[in-house]
């Protein structure tokens, strides 16, 4: 009966140990000695190996002779971190930025455990430095700052042994993997190989801030070639040096690696990120019924903007079912933009309580042509359903500016995601003073920082301190005067307060 018993109680535990991936693993055995240890960031504890482990396992002679507790090694990296920031006080922003990059990656590529340690504790000051907008910057210049490999590389002249490769990767398990083609890498366009920064990225901020294991997580470059012609004039480029694959050329290459990715790991989970609008469409709608997959452009920015426009209609003082007569312009029409707009018509049928209505009539889409009408020519079909017709436009025509449609329509939600800076100008924030909202919101979504639509003191400046102030990178504190100012804090929610601006993700700006 005891042996039942024991047996149920080790069943049991052995259940709930297997329900979160963060759970803490029993002591693992080792197969490496000597110096392979030491070049391992998941094994290697630098100094903090002690005297009896250095025994065992073959480390004696090859550390210098103090141990050095975790805690003390925590303590200098710290020091050292700010020691970089009080001798690069001065510099250019990007000088500062790479330099920190450079830092924190040294220590990724020495200490894993300390890595990740240092990065959790202090996530605020982090996040920009290994996320945006610092990663724009190092995707930009990966070539030169690459020095050892992270993740998986797979290219189009891989074909035919992706299958193989797949069990080239070390860890037996994967719960996490994201993926991008490089070819529209932000708001910089195609870096091609180079795209690589944003999954790693990407990935790192799930392991600090949502507790995924990180010896779970899988970043993959999916390289099919690219159409910069810088890059591929660049004798540093460390991708393939040919245009990019189109067409059922390209989605034979996807195939494959998805169909290899879940023969190994059929529960993992695979974000695509970064890719062009065309193959963001495309390939989500020929994945999401057979894989476990979504597209973080178009539905994870979706998601984050559609609880900032629900928290808008809150900051505005309505109730949640008023989000049927909001007025929303959306500039940017790739597959950030639309996935916005599919996501809010999706709420609108929901609080309408009609799931087959079409998307609303008070939704605005423009493009770098402007206002999108029925009467575009080669419109593409995933924008099709939110043109306007003849009907719906009075007072507009086909490709009328963002200041006209501000102007005439008066919206009560101005959203960016362009990737244009500063389309937000003067004149279309000033011209957002006279929405039909007495606290209209402006979201500039767009990143890294240089692609904001308009900055957070622009936008209090000339749209007025009373609206709500959204933005995809972070800005510094905004002076408003009589004693105001914008506080930028770190929030573990997204919910939006009367007067308030966010930094999606990662921070909550609020008025005091």
């Amino acid at each position: 009966m005891w042996r039942n018993i024991a047996r149920s109680a080790a069943a049991s535990c052995l259940r709930r140990s297997r329900r979160f991936s963060t759970a803490i693993p029993g002591p693992c055995i080792v197969h490496k000695r000597g110096a392979d240890i030491l070049h391992d960031p998941w094994f290697n504890k630098d100094t903090g190996f002690p005297l009896t482990e250095r025994d065992r396992l073959g480390l004696r002679g090859l550390l210098p002779p103090r141990v050095i507790s975790f805690e003390h090694q925590y303590a200098r990296f710290m020091e050292s971190y700010r020691s970089l920031e009080k001798n690069t006080l001065g510099q250019p922003d990007s000088v500062v930025s790479l330099a920190k990059w450079r830092i924190l990656n040294r220590l990724h590529d020495r200490n894993e455990t300390l890595y990740y340690r240092v990065l959790i504790d202090n996530i605020k000051d982090f996040a920009p430095i290994i996320y945006t907008p610092t990663v724009g910057l190092v995707c930009q210049n990966y070539s030169g700052l690459f020095r050892r490999p992270r993740g998986m590389y797979f290219s189009a002249k891989d074909k035919g042994e992706m299958m193989s490769m797949i069990y080239n990767w070390p860890a037996h398990q994967v719960d996490m993997i994201v993926i991008t083609d490089g070819s529209r890498i932000l708001g910089l366009g195609d870096l091609g190989v180079q795209g690589i920064g944003i999954p790693i990225g990407k990935l790192d901020m799930y392991v600090a801030a949502a507790g995924i294991n990180p010896q779970r997580i899988l970043p993959i470059m999916l390289d099919v070639g690219t159409n910069n012609q810088r890059l591929l004039e660049d004798r540093l480029y460390l991708g393939l040096r040919q245009p990019r694959l189109e067409g059922e050329e390209y989605l034979s290459v996807v195939d494959e690696l998805m169909e290899a990715i879940f023969t190994r790991w059929p529960k993992a989970i695979v974000q695509f990120e970064d890719f062009q609008m065309k193959w963001a469409f495309e390939t989500l709608q020929r994945y999401r019924k057979k894989f476990c997959m979504f597209n973080d452009d178009i539905q994870g920015t979706a998601g984050v903007a559609l609880a900032g426009l629900l928290g808008t209609v809150r900051a505005q003082g309505r109730p949640l079912t008023d989000f049927v007569n909001q007025k929303i312009v959306v500039v940017g029409a790739g597959s950030a933009g639309i996935g916005v707009l599919n996501m809010a018509a999706q709420a609108v049928s929901r609080v309408a309580g009609n799931t087959g209505a079409s998307p609303n009539h008070q939704f605005y889409l423009l493009d770098k042509d402007g206002l999108i009408t029925k009467e575009r020519k080669n419109i593409d079909p995933a924008a099709a359903p939110f043109a306007k017709g003849p009907g719906e436009i009075e007072g507009l025509r086909e490709g009328a500016s963002l200041l006209e449609v501000v102007k005439k329509v008066k919206p009560h939600v101005l959203l960016g995601l362009s990737g244009v800076g500063g389309v937000f100008n003067e004149e279309v924030l000033k011209a957002m003073r006279e929405s039909d909202s007495t606290k209209p919101a402006i979201f500039a979504m767009s990143n890294p920082t240089m692609n904001a639509e308009c900055t957070a003191a622009d936008a209090f400046k000339h749209a007025g301190e009373n609206i709500v102030f959204a933005s995809g990178s972070p800005f510094a504190n905004v002076d408003l005067g009589n004693g105001k100012v914008g506080h930028v804090n770190q929030a573990n929610n997204m919910y939006l307060f009367p007067g308030c601006s966010f930094y999606f993700r990662w921070h909550v700006a609020s008025r005091c």
